[in-house]
């Protein structure tokens, strides 16, 4: 990937954005929820869209955080009904000059909030990774973007943490994306589809690059076609009644351009809820165009382990796999 690494250094003077007041609205939170003691929980966080989020359902949301948990000492929160798309900042003590953007999975009825979010925002951030968990809008939820709401926010977080690489001490090339069950789709659909014109520039900011140094689809929803399709998934994201060419323009195996970036697959064969094949259809599809990709697939694991549900089993070292991975492609030095 050709980037203009010194000038994206400068991209906020460059863009009229070094005095930018940046909006920070709170992280999902549980009302009156307690919250596990020793689990840093994230301060930071960035507003994507300045003037609001485009194309705003008629209806106004309701921002929903429900705990799935019953101990107190693990927490399971999932958010519906987000109507202001933000990031949550997990910055480490010593940064590597690498930045991944993390995109939860949740069916794309809700996002989930810890086990493929911060969960993953504190493994990174403690090996020097400044990791950035995308709280994105629902496909289901009126929004005029429709199908592509949730890959809007996804560009847009790209380039705003480009454009912001400075404030972060990273590397504006080096800037990765991870995603998990529906959240791995969407991280596929950004990693093939980044240049897609899915909302009408705001600001100077939106001329950066979307594209993410590499991709990680973790466990991912690809097919939006039965039988591979994830049921829950496809229907909230293009609709029960979708015509097959809808279907291939959210399926990412089939949109895979000339000049995607690396990928980093990985799924277990006993998943029951997203068929492993999924996996195979996006890698088989990187391999005909002669992308780079590396596949793991493990015999256990099941379905949305992150890392917590993976402790035990041979699935818990992918996060190591992906990091040596990761080393070998440039992202982590």
């Amino acid at each position: 990937m050709k980037i203009d690494r010194r000038s994206l250094m400068a991209a906020p003077l460059a863009l009229g954005l070094a005095n930018t007041a940046w909006a920070q609205t709170a992280v999902p939170q549980v009302p009156g929820g307690a919250l596990p003691p020793g689990l840093p929980q994230p301060a930071e966080t960035i507003d994507l869209w300045p003037k609001g989020a485009p194309g705003a359902p008629a209806r106004p949301l309701t921002e929903t955080v429900q705990e799935r948990s019953t101990d107190r000492l693990v927490t399971d929160r999932a958010v519906y009904g987000i109507s202001v798309p933000r990031l949550a900042v997990f910055r480490p003590d010593r940064p590597n000059g690498a930045a991944v953007l993390i995109t939860p999975g949740g069916g794309y009825r809700w996002v989930v909030v810890d086990k493929e979010g911060y969960e993953m925002g504190r493994w990174l951030a403690a090996r020097g990774f400044t990791a950035f968990v995308l709280f994105y809008r629902l496909p289901g939820e009126g929004w005029a973007a429709g199908p592509d709401v949730a890959l809007a926010d996804a560009q847009r977080a790209m380039r705003l943490i480009r454009a912001r690489a400075g404030d972060f001490a990273i590397d504006p090339e080096r800037v990765s994306a991870m995603g998990f069950s529906a959240g791995g789709h969407l991280c596929a659909d950004l990693a093939t589809r980044f240049a897609a014109p899915v909302y009408a520039p705001v600001d100077d900011l939106d001329r950066l690059s979307a594209k993410p140094h590499s991709a990680a689809p973790i466990y991912p929803v690809i097919s939006m076609t039965a039988p591979d399709a994830h049921v829950g998934s496809r229907e909230l994201l293009i609709g029960k009644a979708a015509a097959p060419a809808l279907e291939a323009a959210h399926s990412p195996h089939l949109n895979v351009p000339a000049d995607a970036p690396a990928f980093f697959l990985l799924h277990a064969e006993d998943d029951d809820a997203v068929p492993v094949n999924n996996a195979l259809l996006l890698r088989a599809a990187l391999k005909a165009r002669a992308i780079r990709v590396e596949t793991h697939l493990f015999e256990h694991g099941g379905h949305g382990f992150g890392l917590r549900k993976a402790i035990g089993k041979p699935v818990e070292v992918w996060p190591d796999l992906w990091r040596a991975w990761a080393r070998t492609t440039g992202l982590a030095l």
